[in-house]
């Protein structure tokens, strides 16, 4: 399991078009995104953490690698949202 912070992930707009991204480069993993902490976690079946950081990269994101575990769901909170 590999996980990222992706602190500019702010809606469901960005977990739709992040999911796309990795599934793009590996059809078969398992994409886990918890919007509130602005986690994603994949279980990838064929790219590693570098191919997968960048094909979020790609998508216009900046992910940052965390330490393997669960993620925990933050309080929702009233906020911005990337699409208006």
């Amino acid at each position: 399991m590999i996980t990222f912070e992706v602190k500019d992930m702010t809606c469901g707009h960005c977990v739709s078009t992040i999911t796309k991204a990795v599934r793009a480069i590996d059809k078969e993993a398992t994409v886990r995104i918890e919007l509130q902490s602005h986690q994603v976690q994949i279980e990838p079946t064929e790219a590693d953490a570098d191919e997968l950081r960048d094909a979020i990269q790609e998508a216009g994101y900046t992910p940052v690698v965390m330490t393997n575990g669960p993620i925990k769901p933050e309080k929702a909170s009233r906020g911005g949202c990337c699409c208006g």
